[in-house]
């Protein structure tokens, strides 16, 4: 049975909805809040401690204090979510089996809507590939550019739910333990199709042809996940299974 206090948090997040309360704005006060849920002081004071855990809602003391609706950054609802998946044995195909397909899109979402600015960006996260990485170090920092090359896309897209999704799985791209693994191994092939895919993609990009943006990120998302199953054969070989998590 659903305790009150949960019934009462997501009646209170019911009412955010209904009258479209934007961050900043404040909720009634307890006692409004008692009477109209009809609750005790600690079912609704439990209630918005669940809130304010979850991150939706702030309270503040003082004079001028109360319960406000949070602004949730993406970070941290990124962060809870990864904390799902602390203990899940994830792998590489598991992530790319949702990159092959939500990529494309993503890309495709920005044809045609980038300013020189937006396009100055991309080519920023590439200038770290004008050349070959000449040790280890570097080699790790060109994958992480890799990424940023692909956040900037998440940042620029339209879709919010498409937008987070993608950035949820670079998340995890940086921070699974088995991704770091990988990328401290030696593989100048990942430099190569890096750099190949997204010149390609920028090239496509700037003449805004939303079909061949598809294409050529379908092409990246396919090739980079081969590259990095193999890399991951060698990883699992060498190391323990808890050096999948996070």
């Amino acid at each position: 049975m659903t305790k009150r206090s949960d019934q009462v948090a997501d009646a209170l997040k019911g009412l955010i909805a209904e009258h479209r309360l934007k961050p900043g704005d404040r909720l009634p006060q307890e006692k409004d809040l008692m009477v109209q849920f009809a609750a005790s002081k600690g079912t609704v004071r439990e209630a918005l401690k669940a809130l304010d855990t979850q991150g939706l809602i702030v309270t503040r003391t003082g004079p001028g204090g109360g319960a406000f609706v949070a602004d949730v950054p993406p970070d941290r609802a990124m962060s809870l979510l990864a904390n799902y998946f602390y203990f899940k044995d994830i792998t590489i195909h598991d992530i790319y089996q949702l990159r092959v397909h939500l990529e494309p899109e993503l890309a495709a979402s920005v044809c045609g809507r980038l300013s020189n600015d937006d396009f100055q960006r991309l080519q920023n996260t590439m200038t770290i590939y004008d050349a070959p990485p000449k040790n280890q170090q570097e080699e790790h920092s060109q994958r992480l550019a890799e990424l940023s090359f692909h956040e900037v896309l998440v940042d620029l897209c339209p879709n919010p739910i498409l937008s987070f999704t993608c950035h949820f799985l670079l998340g995890l791209l940086k921070n699974l333990r088995l991704c770091h693994d990988i990328y401290d191994l030696p593989n100048p092939e990942l430099w190569e199709t890096g750099r190949h895919f997204q010149m390609q993609l920028l090239g496509a990009l700037k003449r805004k042809d939303e079909e061949e943006v598809r294409r050529v990120m379908r092409a990246h998302m396919i090739r980079a996940e081969s590259l990095m199953q193999a890399q991951e054969t060698i990883v699992l070989d060498e190391f323990l299974p808890s050096k999948r998590l996070i």
